[in-house]
């Protein structure tokens, strides 16, 4: 069977992102599917060396074809971007049209591609909602209000919808569904891509500050990003007896206050300018401490972090912010959720304690909640290529 997987690796071109859509194809990979790439969202690209968003693919495509290459061989030559200005690298545009036309399966993870026309023959067109909140009050309803086909063709063209918000639905999950039959899917891990290595001394993180240009507002609430929760951890380096350090990017970064707190303060591309840059940064970690978007904390969403799952699978214990995930996920040995700095630092304290079995727990939980086997396995089910 072939799958096509889109990913906004060359939109985005740093080590993380690569890991976030990079493990969707090594995993349908290991399930036997023959795989492609593709990348088409109509955006413009950032380039971390620079610092900024442009119209030139080159420096993400360059970065797309070695990142392939570096996960796997096979994917060298399967990939296709397309940049805001129409300019294909990889697979030309008619190949990799006649490419997803015969697929059994479209993955469009986080919309990394637009529904062409050439695009809409595939049978089984899969959404997969990575950013709930911003997603369901900003991005899907300017999508609705788009004229012509992107609008009859965004992301309500699809087959079948999956979101990281396993709560969506709930009572007390604050996000419209849209009128559209979302299901809990999560993001998925390839445990064998995350051997432990020797744990160092500090608690990490990698996380972008803002991302969002301004506060989203729906329904008379305002949400935010990190920069809305952060505040509300900040002084734990100076109650707990671990070190912590933070890799972050973004503007408006309160390096000097956080230096002042206790914190280690990295800037984010440091650490992240290849998949494999990354990869080591986490393996050297002694385990995560971070907080979430304000909007997947307030929605209750139950969202759980693609960073957070590579932690767990190198067998680095997770302490994170609550999103809900905590009723869906078990917590309290290898990974925590705090809602208050004293169950934070309750937590990394028994952590300390019992550091070697919460080791063991973590790369648990990342093998039977996580395994790209598992997940992929339930969301093919479901669409009915079980």
């Amino acid at each position: 069977m072939r799958a096509v997987v889109t990913g906004m690796i060359a939109t985005y071109p740093v080590g993380g992102v690569v890991w976030d859509y990079g493990q969707y194809l090594l995993g349908l990979e290991r399930l036997g599917f023959d795989v492609f790439y593709l990348e088409d969202t109509g955006w413009q690209t950032y380039d971390p060396t620079r610092k900024e968003y442009g119209e030139d693919g080159t420096y993400g495509a360059r970065f797309l074809q070695q990142s392939l290459a570096d996960l796997s061989p096979s994917l060298t030559d399967r990939w296709h971007f397309r940049d805001m200005n129409g300019k294909s690298y990889g697979i030309d545009a008619t190949t990799m049209a006649e490419i997803v036309a015969g697929a059994d399966l479209f993955l469009n993870v986080s919309g990394g591609s637009l529904l062409r026309e050439e695009y809409m023959r595939c049978r089984r067109k899969v959404f997969i909602d990575t950013d709930p909140g911003w997603n369901h009050f900003v991005n899907f309803p300017k999508w609705d209000r788009r004229p012509g086909w992107q609008g009859s063709r965004g992301y309500r063209a699809h087959d079948h919808f999956f979101t990281y918000a396993e709560r969506i639905g709930q009572p007390d999950c604050a996000l419209p569904t849209l009128g559209l039959p979302w299901q809990p899917t999560r993001p998925v891990v390839i445990p064998e891509r995350w051997r432990p290595a020797p744990p160092g001394n500090r608690w990490t993180t990698v996380m972008t500050w803002n991302n969002f240009q301004k506060p989203i507002e729906h329904a008379g609430v305002t949400y935010g990003s990190k920069e809305r929760e952060f505040g509300r951890v900040e002084e734990i380096p100076s109650r707990a007896a671990a070190s912590f350090e933070v890799a972050v990017g973004g503007a408006g970064v309160p390096h000097d206050r956080w230096r002042s707190l206790g914190w280690s303060v990295i800037d984010s591309h440091s650490i992240s300018e290849t998949a494999e840059a990354y990869r080591s940064y986490i393996q050297s970690s002694r385990g995560e401490f971070s907080v979430a978007k304000n909007v997947y904390v307030a929605t209750r969403s139950g969202w759980f972090s693609c960073r957070s799952i590579c932690y767990l699978a190198a067998g680095r214990p997770a302490v994170i912010q609550e999103t809900g995930f905590s009723g869906i996920i078990p917590t309290g040995e290898g990974l925590f959720a705090f809602s208050t700095p004293e169950q934070a630092l309750q937590a990394i304290a028994s952590v300390e304690a019992d550091y070697s079995r919460h080791q063991n727990a973590a790369q648990e939980i990342a093998r039977l909640y996580f395994d790209s086997k598992r997940v992929l396995c339930d969301l093919l089910e479901r669409i009915g290529l079980g």
